[in-house]
């Protein structure tokens, strides 16, 4: 079987993107990991499916598989790579996208200078929605947010929980470079405390208005860039009351842009998104 793909990044959070309207695709998570294997595949933090909807009033359905083969409910850079994919292929001429995906309906808007924005929809803060099992922890209060003490490698690491529509545990560092990002994160990442496992977000907090961040994102490692989690450390970062909305999040892929009204209100991204070359691999 040959399936034409793209391969796209945002931020440096890179894709092989496909499309399912025109070519049939059913693969097994096994097929799924061969692509993303950067030796013997094509190479990618992520996977992304466009397809036809399923729901009155949407444009697209949006699927993700994660390097390790898994599907997951959300990404955010893909979200950005997805509505220039299908503006870029001409599947819609709409500026504004809505598009179904695991968590929900989001709505990316084509920018005139090249970025995209998406509406991410409001932050899910609910520890048992999140999921975060919180039973038996006593939680200390900062600003308007509750961070939660967790067990990692043998010192207690206070995380903020946020879902985007994936899961986050985000927690302030006074230097991301020096982060032990690769050696904590794995172990939040599959904590028992998160039943479907986590990303793990490790901020700096340069002032009120610039951040930096370094995710240890679930089923993929330490990607050079997470939407979702620059969503949630902002998110984070404003109800402990160190942040002003809107936020530049540096992450090693380039800058996000992250604007937030507060609870109930939707979590706005804004980034760019890059093609880089087509091809076609035989599975």
């Amino acid at each position: 079987m040959k399936i034409k793909f793209t391969k796209m990044h945002g931020a440096g959070n890179d894709f092989v993107v496909v499309d399912a309207i025109h070519q049939d695709i059913a693969l097994t998570p096994e097929q799924w990991k061969f692509i993303a294997d950067r030796r013997f595949g094509i190479g990618a933090d992520q996977m992304l499916v466009v397809e036809r909807p399923q729901s009155e009033g949407i444009d697209f359905r949006y699927r993700i598989y994660n390097a390790d083969g898994g599907e997951v409910e959300q990404c955010g850079n893909g979200a950005r790579a997805f509505a220039r994919f299908v503006s870029d292929k001409g599947l819609t001429t709409k500026r504004v996208i809505r598009v179904e995906t695991l968590s929900g309906v989001i709505e990316p808007t084509l920018e005139d200078d090249g970025r995209v924005t998406v509406d991410m929809g409001a932050p899910v803060l609910a520890p048992e929605q999140v999921p975060f099992d919180s039973s038996g922890l006593i939680g200390k209060t900062e600003g308007d947010d509750t961070l939660w003490p967790l067990d990692v490698n043998g010192k207690t690491a206070w995380i903020s929980v946020v879902s985007m529509g994936n899961p986050h545990a985000v927690q302030i560092v006074a230097d991301t470079e020096a982060a032990p990002v690769l050696e904590d994160g794995p172990l939040i990442e599959r904590h028992p405390r998160f039943p479907k496992r986590v990303n793990a977000g490790f901020m700096q907090v340069v002032d009120r208005r610039n951040v930096n961040l370094r995710v240890y994102e679930r089923g993929a490692g330490e990607t050079l860039a997470c939407g979702t989690g620059a969503c949630a450390a902002v998110v984070a970062g404003i109800r402990r009351g160190l942040l002003d909305a809107p936020v530049a999040v540096q992450t090693h892929g380039g800058e996000l842009v992250i604007n937030w009204a507060g609870p109930g209100k939707p979590v706005l991204m804004t980034g760019p998104a890059v093609s880089v070359f087509e091809g076609e691999i035989e599975i």
